[in-house]
């Protein structure tokens, strides 16, 4: 059995659905971080069969509209002093931005630099959102 110490102080991401932890690694930009990352794939899981973990040493910040918009069945832990101090379980996100690009290539977003890419959720069923500008539609599973 693989043996991750744990964390004295950080954040734990649990219950990522298997073989997605990489996608939300990129997308939370945990590469330029400072501190120590450890990333558990395939991991058993009662709940899940498999899931992914990522710990992440010290006092960080995450975007939880990232996560929410990746996988809202995600939960992050904040651990201070080796214990569980706070569990958030999140949502899908009302409204993300600059998460990801609009597709439409004559959106007033994709040909004008500068201008944010800002989506609205129109489905939570379906985890549809629309582009604001164009109403081009992005589904997020």
């Amino acid at each position: 059995m693989l043996n991750i110490d744990s964390l004295e102080t950080g954040v734990v991401i649990d219950h990522i659905k298997a073989g997605s932890s990489m996608k939300i690694y990129r997308y939370l930009e945990l590469d330029k971080l400072d501190c120590c990352v450890a990333i558990i794939k395939n991991a058993k899981s009662d709940k899940f069969g498999r899931k992914d973990i990522i710990k992440i040493e010290g006092d960080v910040q995450i975007d939880l509209d990232v996560l929410g918009f990746i996988d809202h069945n995600i939960t992050v832990n904040r651990i201070r002093g080796g214990k569980i101090v706070g569990k958030e379980h999140l949502t899908l996100p009302k409204e993300v931005k600059n998460i990801v690009r609009c597709k439409n290539p004559r959106c007033i977003s994709t040909v004008e630099e500068g201008i944010e890419h800002i989506f609205k959720l129109c489905d939570s069923e379906k985890h549809l959102y629309r582009c604001i500008y164009c109403e081009q539609e992005y589904t997020s599973k």
